[in-house]
């Protein structure tokens, strides 16, 4: 998943506000021994505070996060948000005709010390959450919306905007000069710069109101992630499971103080459990505790919040002159409208859940066999799934994790950048982080030796830490008035650490997801562009989820894998024959994986062009997907009450079908290489980053994938490439 990193106030205040609220979890969050809470400053000086002073150091300067005090995040904040409000009031108000130079290059400029603050506050609420730090998000929240509408809403700024754009003079524009006034221009209307007064205000209301409620509602998820779990006394009843996990659950109990084995209520921990463990009814336990998140009718119930963001979003929509909260987000996507999405996930569903039949036949037969009784629920699928994969196969996903070490897959991942786009990666020391694990490595060009970027590695999951992995930009590569900015770019995980002296061994998904998620790190430090608004990752979020689902096709090579895939005992790599499993097992389950993702987009899209239609969250659910013919053996990957993606900010929501649109272009965009003989073509590789991992959007999406491939993505190699039949045109 990509979050935000340099956040761009002048981007579209909407866009923006939701960027800066996937960080926020509010009233009180797990306790975390993260940061203490100094005494409130006395005096702060701007100048010298590190939170809102110029980065210095090494690098172009870097974040200081070694001298960060909680209590200064109120007071930094407030007074970047008034020094950026009078560097757009200076714009707005020049007396000189509205030229590009005197109004984009300043809009452009402006803002930098509210981005320093803000990247830090959202690594601050992603990675080092603590109680401490609730009152000052539960405050601060709802007056960025309002900040970000006081610009957007700048009746003199957007005259100027428009005025250049309608100018004589915007002919003679470069063509990345023209793509910004478009952006600015289509960002200002699309989050109601044309609104009359009345309305503005109304809209800058709501947006507020959301920015509490997605607060609210991340806040209730992260408590029940970090709270509740599954305490297991009696080893017994860790039948099944390798020692590697029944070590991480040891170490995951010591951590809360507990004796025993403890399942956190996360994917990483849950998903490995409901693999590999024997009791079933220890697994439907903890598979319940999983879907259950936010949905156990007590204080951290989301149901009513997710009823009351969708009313809000539907009165919003109407408002902009929209039928639909899904109609006016998809006006600034690639699919452009609900129908076109609509089309891609339709045309895709009936073979995913055809295949998902498949797959539950296989493993009633393996249940069958057993003679217990037992008929494949959804905690029964992981592990069910797991013994076919070994009956169909003889592939034991027990069998690849001693070959999936954590060091050697980061190592794997670099010399895949350095083969297709020519960077190498060396670790820095001396460089401030915001905890003992985040390590950083100097990205430079591997030709030239000329610096490129930083890149941040946080591994390791904590108390106070979101679940999951993502990708932050700390800061967009840029280069301005001639000056030369490089980028900082960020990824992080949620791993269990090894007992001392030995490796952290991960399974395949995990070094899927890690591929992934460099993809996003790899598409930011390659940006090469001179406007930080269209740098890097800073594309419509139905095409940046393309760059990294298109890295993970790499992690399977047999170059990868012999090369990085070493046994951690033996130090051999990773046996030819082992390979080929891996290989053959390729479209495996395949079933299931699209189906679970897939019904959540389609939820997520139909729950939005609802309209104004008062949605009961559990009740939607279950009727959408009975109307659906859901598979009963699987739930959504995130159900409603879960779904951080769509109601923890504004930028997913009615856009959960991208990873879909953008897995389409992946497979088609890999087909290049094999087309050309092979997954390390110099000239395919060549024409990857320059049309899509160096632009930025400083050019149209469809019209840049187009320069790459020769014609637009076809839906056919996705269905290829999961192994589904390809439907008759």
């Amino acid at each position: 998943m990509y979050k935000i990193g340099m956040l761009r106030i002048f981007a579209g205040a909407l866009l923006l506000t939701a960027l800066v609220l996937i960080y926020m979890q509010f009233d009180t969050p797990p306790t975390s021994a993260a940061a203490e809470t100094p005494a409130q400053p006395t005096q702060f000086d701007p100048a010298t505070n590190p939170l809102t002073a110029d980065w210095t150091g090494s690098y172009g300067g870097v974040p200081p996060f070694d001298k960060v005090k909680i209590a200064d995040f109120k007071p930094a904040m407030e007074i970047a948000m008034a020094q950026n409000l009078k560097e757009i009031d200076a714009i707005a108000n020049n007396k000189a005709r509205p030229t590009f130079a005197n109004t984009f290059v300043p809009l452009e400029n402006s803002g930098q010390m509210l981005a320093r603050v803000n990247i830090i506050f959202g690594i601050w609420a992603t990675n080092m959450n603590s109680a401490e730090f609730a009152p000052i998000q539960a405050e601060m929240g709802p007056k960025l919306a309002a900040h970000y509408d006081k610009i957007v809403q700048n009746g003199a700024l957007f005259k100027r905007i428009e005025a250049v754009k309608n100018s004589p003079a915007a002919k003679r524009l470069t063509s990345e000069q023209k793509r910004l006034v478009k952006v600015y221009y289509e960002n200002f209307t699309h989050a109601g710069a044309k609104l009359d007064a009345a309305t503005k205000a109304k809209v800058s209301k709501l947006n507020q109101e959301l920015a509490s409620l997605f607060a609210k509602f991340n806040q209730n998820l992260q408590g029940e992630e970090g709270e509740l779990f599954v305490l297991i006394d009696n080893e017994a009843q860790l039948s099944g499971l390798p020692q590697s996990l029944k070590d991480a659950a040891a170490a995951d109990a010591q951590s809360k103080g507990k004796k025993g084995w403890m399942i956190r209520n996360t994917r990483s921990s849950t998903d490995p459990f409901l693999t590999y463990a024997d009791d079933r009814g220890l697994r439907e336990k903890v598979w319940k505790m999983f879907v259950s998140r936010g949905d156990n009718n007590d204080s951290r119930d989301n149901k009513a919040i997710i009823t009351q963001i969708l009313k809000l979003r539907a009165e919003r929509a109407k408002l902009f002159g929209f039928p639909t909260h899904a109609h006016w987000i998809l006006e600034q996507k690639m699919a452009k409208t609900p129908e076109n999405a609509m089309k891609l996930m339709e045309e895709v569903w009936p073979a995913a859940i055809g295949r998902v039949h498949e797959e539950v036949a296989d493993m009633q037969k393996v249940a069958d066999a057993e003679g217990k009784g037992v008929k494949i629920e959804p905690w029964d699928y992981h592990y069910y799934m797991e013994k076919v994969r070994k009956a169909k196969y003889d592939l034991d996903q027990n069998e690849v994790k001693p070959y999936l070490q954590l060091d050697k897959m980061r190592e794997a991942m670099f010399w895949v950048a350095g083969e297709l786009f020519g960077l190498g990666f060396k670790k820095v020391e001396g460089i401030p982080v915001f905890h003992p694990d985040v390590t950083v490595y100097e990205v430079s060009d591997k030709k030239t030796g000329k610096h490129v970027g930083l890149w941040y590695f946080d591994p390791y999951a904590r108390d106070g830490k979101d679940s999951g992995a993502w990708m932050n930009q700390y800061r967009n590569q840029s280069r301005i008035g001639g000056k030369e900015i490089t980028t900082i770019v960020s990824n992080n995980s949620n791993f269990v650490k090894a007992k001392p002296g030995e490796p952290v061994l991960i399974s395949w998904d995990d070094a899927t997801t890690m591929f992934h998620e460099f993809g996003h790190a790899l598409h930011g430090l390659s940006s090469n562009v001179t406007y930080p608004t269209l740098s890097g990752t800073a594309v419509p979020s139905d095409y940046v989820e393309f760059p990294s689902q298109l890295l993970e096709h790499w992690l399977s090579t047999p170059e990868v894998l012999n090369r990085f895939a070493i046994n951690y005992k033996t130090g051999k790599p990773i046996p030819q024959e082992l390979v080929k499993k891996i290989q053959e097992a390729s479209t495996f389950n395949q079933g299931f994986d699209t189906t679970e993702y897939l019904a959540s987009a389609l939820v997520d899209m139909k729950m939005h062009l609802a309209g104004d239609t008062p949605i009961d969250p559990d009740k939607f659910e279950q009727e959408t997907l009975a109307a659906l013919n859901m598979p009963k053996e699987i739930v959504m990957r995130h159900r409603p009450t879960q779904f951080r993606h769509i109601f923890g900010s504004d930028d997913y929501s009615a856009g959960y079908y991208s990873y879909l649109w953008s897995d389409v272009h992946s497979a088609d965009a890999f087909t290049a290489f094999t087309e050309a003989g092979g997954p390390y073509d110099k000239k395919v590789a060549a024409r990857l980053k320059k049309y899509v991992f160096s632009i930025g959007n400083t050019i149209d999406p469809l019209i840049a994938y187009k320069l790459f491939r020769g014609h637009d993505a076809r839906v056919e190699a996705l269905m290829e490439d999961r192994g589904f039949p390809v439907p008759k045109k």
